[in-house]
């Protein structure tokens, strides 16, 4: 049995202003109609022995990513809540704990269920030899070895680690001479002349209590502090979260750094797949569909003598004259515009947000909930307009607010009130007042969105004004 462990955490500060921390990267549709984190999962489809995967996420992200799952009629074996972040190794130790623990039959606990971990910010264009790298991988896992993934690389890429293959296997993988760290232009250069060295994906495919032996070697306050985890995890709704303590007293590093540079086990497959980790905004012009001038266009874009740049729209037309090399980005709260080779360097800017406190660094305009979404359409001072989209089934919690009262107009669908001791419809063209201070409750009970427009009003109006009484999605009034 393969269990794909799709990590989905990570906040992508290199593609702001499209991925945000609380709506990172990997649920973006950044490349296709599908997000990454979908496409992660679609690609897998036809690989023999699979199992339903397992996803490891933020718990800030897990109404979006269990939505994302279920547009794709696609049900987790777990959906695993990390409660901080950190890195990939102790998160695969919690997938191996918990793949042992409750997805190997009891008769069966002498097998050792192999774990495909996968980043779900990737994206491989070659299904087919993806396919053909895990049966190898699956090979050799099976027999005790740690098997990592090697890109063969088509650049001299100096932002990637390498893997310096050794032996060749009988399977068609090789033995690993060393993992050797981000090299400068002329050692890259060297590495892909050579054809013996590959790009470090961060994918790797083992045993999961052969990985747990070799990092407890090594690491074995990490192991204890990830088995504390898991004993103390608890199920909330679609959700298994990790104990926050235990998990928090845990050492962070990477599978690579804890388990794979020490394991005299290591063996590396080549993959030749059209992947790439979507770093930057450059690597997004490098993997698109480009036009006759090297442009990648997303959205309402008009150019005029416009070469080798990409351009996102995602809120209203972006024209452009005489670019060469730019990217520019456009979304309801914010635009960027900045040379190709300069796009590394967002982060900074994203630094700066989180100093300065700015909401921009965190969320878009339309925030998702599990019941649906809001968009910040105005706002001034003592009042804010959102328009409010209720999915089909979906209830929000039944709150109360301190400093802000709320006026709603119906503009689509029928919204089922609770207004103080009060139930009622609310259909198209109708409106209702909810006094500060008066419990209330929207629901939606019909088989098409609702859409509200909401305007408060009040001496402050920030999201930590709600008192949660009740709450279908098991939140608490800071969530």
């Amino acid at each position: 049995m393969i269990i794909p462990v799709i990590l989905s955490g990570g906040s992508g500060t290199r593609l702001w202003p499209l991925s945000r921390e609380l709506y990172p990267k990997q649920l973006l549709p950044l490349v296709g109609e599908q997000t990454l984190l979908q496409e992660s999962i679609e690609r897998l489809d036809g690989v023999a022995g699979l199992s339903a995967p397992l996803v490891i996420c933020n718990e800030t992200h897990r109404f979006m990513v269990a939505e994302q799952l279920r547009a794709l009629d696609t049900e987790a074996s777990a959906i695993v809540l990390e409660p901080a972040g950190r890195n990939t190794a102790p998160a695969a130790a919690a997938a191996a704990m918990i793949a042992i623990d409750r997805f190997v039959p009891d008769g069966r606990r002498a097998e050792d269920p192999l774990l495909l971990v996968l980043p779900a910010d990737h994206v491989i264009k070659d299904h087919k030899a993806l396919h053909e790298a895990i049966r190898i991988a699956a090979a050799e896992a099976t027999s005790g070895s740690l098997v990592t993934f090697g890109v063969v690389p088509t650049r001299a890429e100096t932002g990637y680690g390498y893997i310096h293959r050794g032996e060749e296997l009988d399977t068609g993988a090789f033995g690993v001479a060393e993992f050797v760290e981000k090299p400068n232009a002329a050692r890259a250069e060297q590495f892909v002349k050579s054809k013996d060295y590959y790009w470090n994906s961060g994918m790797f495919l083992f045993g999961a209590s052969t990985y747990l032996k070799e990092l407890r070697k090594n690491n074995p306050e990490m192991v204890e502090a990830c088995q504390a985890a898991v004993a103390g995890a608890r199920d909330d709704l679609d959700f298994l979260r990790l104990d926050r303590d235990a998990f928090e007293r845990c050492p962070a590093d990477s599978i690579d750094y804890a388990v794979m540079e020490h394991t005299d086990s290591a063996v590396v497959v080549p993959l030749d797949a059209g992947w790439s980790d979507v770093g930057s905004f450059a690597t997004l012009h490098e993997t698109g569909a480009k036009d006759a001038s090297s442009n990648v266009f997303k959205g309402d874009v008009l150019a005029e003598d416009t070469e080798g740049s990409y351009v996102h729209a995602t809120h209203r037309m972006i024209a452009t004259v005489g670019l060469r090399d730019h990217v520019v980005i456009e979304t309801s709260d914010a635009v960027l515009v900045a040379p190709k080779n300069k796009t590394q360097d967002v982060k900074k800017i994203v630094e700066r947000l989180k100093n300065e406190g700015r909401e921009e660094a965190k969320l878009h305009r339309q925030v998702f909930r599990p019941w649906g979404s809001y968009d910040s359409v105005d706002a001034g001072q003592r009042f804010q307009v959102k328009r409010l989209i209720i999915k089909p089934g979906a209830v929000l919690s039944l709150q109360m607010h301190h400093h802000r009262a709320e006026h709603w107009v119906v503009v689509q669908g029928t919204a089922k009130v609770t207004r103080g001791d009060d139930v009622f419809l609310l259909g198209e063209n109708e409106s209702t007042y909810v006094p500060m201070g008066t419990k209330h409750r929207l629901e939606n009970s019909g088989m098409v969105d609702v859409h509200i427009i909401e305007v408060q009003w009040g001496s402050y109006l920030g999201e930590d004004d709600i008192i949660r009484f009740e709450d279908t999605y098991g939140r608490s009034s800071d969530d």
